[in-house]
């Protein structure tokens, strides 16, 4: 195999990271150079030499589109940085198709046997995928689909309230999910979906626009429809939609009953009848558990919990704090949502979220820092397609990290911690039932995809009375109506990606038993997990780890027996 790690550039801080714009006819010409030099040639130290120039030229590119999407999404407003986005949406499609020639080149050359004992044959599998998922006959929809997915994304972020004396987004207005006082969460809940409803008509005719972009593209490159493409966009090389279908299947049995126990107690606590959306965030009538409300306070906490964790994990939270590699504080202009990207020139991760004084602070910012572990662990790949594994994959670290820092919930918490490990629990939970349905819900979308807005509206409506039989909307009209999806920003923007979270919660809550019961053990198993990056896929990873697959007949049965003993639903 490579063993060769990448040079990295040097960078100390967030600041020192840059990345110089391309132009389409310099990488045009160093592509063509690859290109007629393995053509040229049936030497296999020849094609390895190609391959390194290759992997370092898609680390450059990358680091610079990265880098672009981040500074946009930090401001929404910035012309500039909107336009740099624009000139990376036209570019995309262009470098696909520069990177299939070679890949295909890869796939069909005569040194394969010796090429894949030094890459590694999965790559050559992710390979396959992409050049079957793309070709210059969909570049000009590829670029539109960006385009309208940015219109989204913009449109979101102008949302605007004045509420209880404040000027709030949507990430801001957020944290009354948790106000104690239920006529103050219904009426933020109220503004909130007032915003939607203003906007219906403008997020269905993206969304219009999205569905029939993407079902174009999959009958131009010999797809029935767009569900067969998005699989192969996402490299599930190791299942299908029926793996999937099967997999919702067990939610149904295995977790929606839990599910409902959960909710039914939670509205005993509460002291209602049945709860309605917007209680869905509150479990007693206590005060929600709070984190620091001061930025360095949080960044106290967060310093001496990862710390806590281990000492590699420590050191790494220290590295991205005192490095600036973050962006956590909610702002004007600033998208919605929270991630984490990286500069693979420079081997370094970045964490991009909205605080909003809530345990979700806690939740994204432990999340987040899971994916920017592995990828901080795997960096030293000579490998770029090993650098992340396959997304169902990227959600099992950071999923996992949520469980592995409970012992160190105090330095968020205090005396608060073990109520909001059993409400962290209980989320966990309740959220295998929402990620089905999100995911069943794309897949009538895109097996349907001449259906109205309308239809799809009674689409979501349909999906909900399978997977979340208990929720109710509470005379909110947009909502009545089929439009709770149209807030779920991966519909829009990356399709068929929401069951990988339920995939990867399947494999944290079994970290979740092992660690509570052996600690060091799961971590040492979880941390080898995330060194391996991307180098096999989804199924093989996780086996690796001593995990069940989620694919496994009863692989849940096991978490839910634990977690229905743990909470007490006995």
């Amino acid at each position: 195999m490579l063993d060769t790690p990448p040079q990295f550039l040097p960078a100390r801080r967030f600041t020192d990271v840059d990345a110089q714009t391309p132009s389409l006819a310099d990488l045009e010409a160093r592509y063509e150079s690859l290109r007629s030099r393995l053509v040229d040639s049936e030497d296999a130290s020849v094609w390895l030499d190609v391959f390194r120039e290759w992997d370092d030229l898609r680390r450059t590119f990358d680091t610079w589109g990265n880098l672009v999407e981040l500074r946009f999404q930090q401001n929404t407003g910035d012309a500039a940085a909107k336009a740099h986005l624009d000139l990376l949406n036209a570019l995309r499609p262009k470098v696909t198709g520069l990177n299939n020639v070679v890949k295909a080149l890869f796939l069909a050359s005569s040194q394969r046997d010796a090429l894949e004992r030094e890459i590694g044959s999965y790559a050559f599998a992710l390979w396959q995928a992409d050049i079957s998922s793309y070709t210059p006959v969909i570049e000009a929809d590829s670029v539109e689909e960006s385009k309208r997915c940015d219109d989204y994304v913009a449109l979101l972020a102008q949302a605007s309230f004045d509420f209880r004396g404040e000027r709030l987004n949507l990430s801001g207005i957020g944290k009354f999910d948790e106000h104690p006082d239920r006529d103050v969460r219904r009426e933020a809940a109220q503004a909130k979906w007032a915003f939607y409803a203003a906007n219906r008509a403008d997020l269905d005719r993206i969304y219009d626009d999205l569905v029939g972009l993407r079902h174009g593209m999959a009958v131009k490159l010999g797809f029935e429809n767009f569900v067969g493409l998005a699989y192969r966009r996402l490299s599930r090389t190791d299942y299908g939609p029926s793996d999937v279908a099967r997999y919702r299947d067990e939610i149904v049995r295995e977790v929606v009953p839990l599910a409902q126990r959960i909710v039914e107690r939670q509205a005993r606590e509460l002291g209602l009848d049945r709860i309605a959306l917007w209680d869905e965030h509150i479990f007693s009538r206590a005060d929600a558990p709070k984190p620091p409300q001061r930025f360095d306070g949080m960044m106290d906490a967060a310093r001496k919990a990862f710390d806590g964790v281990s000492d590699r994990v420590g050191e790494f939270g220290t590295l991205m704090i005192d490095g600036g590699f973050l962006d956590l504080q909610n702002r004007a202009g600033k998208a919605g949502g929270g991630f984490c990207t990286s500069f693979p020139t420079y081997g370094l991760p970045f964490i991009f979220a909205n605080f909003n004084g809530t345990t979700h602070d806690v939740n994204v910012l432990v999340h987040e820092m899971g994916h920017a572990f592995q990828n901080y662990s795997s960096r030293e790949t000579p490998v770029l397609d090993y650098l992340w594994p396959t997304y169902e994959a990227c959600e099992v670290h950071s999923m996992s990290m949520e469980f592995f820092t409970w012992p160190q919930l105090e330095r968020f918490f205090n005396g608060d911690a073990t109520r909001y490990r059993q409400q962290h629990l209980q989320t966990s939970l309740l959220f295998l039932p929402y990620g089905a349905a999100v995911d069943h819900f794309q897949h009538l979308v895109y097996e349907h995809p001449d259906a109205t807005p309308a239809q799809r509206h009674q689409f979501w409506k349909d999906v909900e009375e399978r997977y979340l039989p208990w929720r109710r909307y509470g005379g909110i009209d947009h909502l009545e109506r089929g439009g709770f999806w149209q807030h779920q920003r991966h519909i829009y923007q990356m399709p068929f990606y929401y069951i990988d979270y339920t995939l990867a919660m399947c494999c944290a809550l079994q970290f979740w038993v092992k660690s509570l019961d052996d600690y060091d053990g799961a971590l040492a198993d979880y941390t080898a997990l995330c060194a391996r990056g991307g180098e096999a896929p989804f199924q093989a990873l996780v086996r690796s780890a001593g995990l069940r697959s989620p694919f496994d007949s009863g692989a849940l049965r096991g978490v839910v027996e634990r977690a229905r003993r743990v909470l007490d639903l006995d």
